[in-house]
């Protein structure tokens, strides 16, 4: 048992293995149904890492608002497969206040009752795990891993910056900028204007110019890619 939790708790922190072994059992079932050959995936995934919470943030508004910008949605409630809408569902009646420092359930699974399944049933197998609850926000940073804004500030970004995709708006803050921009010392237009492509900017990390600098050092490497980015986004303009 200690040599079969050692293996794969060594797999479970490569991501290469992880989405080999993701990319096989989907392509698997999409070639048996579509009576095709060859990878799911054309191109091989990229992996970033999110260095401050203004990278935080502007990752998880690039993708809560994926769907809207490819025109599949018109809301972010209506939005298919995406956090902001599986959040906004399971809110029900509990006010945003009290839902957003929800502690997530416990959705432990014994170890001794995991098999691992042939990749003929992984879908099957993994559809019958409990899912594993979203992480709960916390503007107050008083519950351990938790996301360090509010709710309701958050929505109001991703609502913001939904209108401000539509092709009769100029891509402006108009009317206010939501206070967690502000309080983040991101710049509104910037923030607005790299939402479409604001992970394609950087490589390796996402993050203040402060931030990138630091993995910078902590890799020994003398640039990242990403750092004129991080100064048009993440640093205020003067006004």
């Amino acid at each position: 048992m200690a040599q079969w939790a050692a293996k794969y708790r060594e797999r479970l922190a490569d991501i290469s293995w992880f989405m080999r072994v993701l990319n096989e059992s989907i392509a698997r079932q999409a070639n048996a149904e579509d009576g095709a050959k060859g990878r799911f995936w054309e191109g091989r995934f990229k992996s970033q890492a999110l260095l401050d919470e203004a990278a935080i943030l502007s990752a998880m508004a690039y993708v809560d608002l994926n769907p809207i910008r490819a025109g599949i949605a018109e809301t972010p409630e209506t939005s298919e497969h995406t956090s902001v809408a599986e959040r906004l569902t399971g809110l029900g009646a509990q006010p945003v206040a009290e839902a957003s420092i929800t502690q997530p359930a416990d959705t432990h699974v014994a170890m001794e009752q995991v098999t691992l399944p042939k990749v003929s049933g992984a879908v099957a197998w993994f559809d019958s795990l409990p899912h594993q609850p979203l992480m709960p926000f916390d503007a107050r940073a008083q519950l351990p891993n938790t996301i360090p804004f509010g709710f309701e500030e958050y929505l109001e970004l991703v609502e913001t910056t939904g209108r401000c995709q539509r092709s009769d708006k100029r891509g402006l803050i108009e009317e206010r900028m939501p206070r967690l921009l502000d309080r983040l010392n991101i710049d509104p237009e910037a923030f607005i204007a790299a939402s479409t492509t604001l992970l394609k900017r950087f490589c390796s990390a996402v993050g203040t110019p402060a931030s990138l600098s630091a993995c910078c050092a902590t890799r020994q490497a003398r640039h990242l890619r990403g750092m004129r980015a991080a100064r048009e986004v993440f640093e205020k303009r003067a006004a």
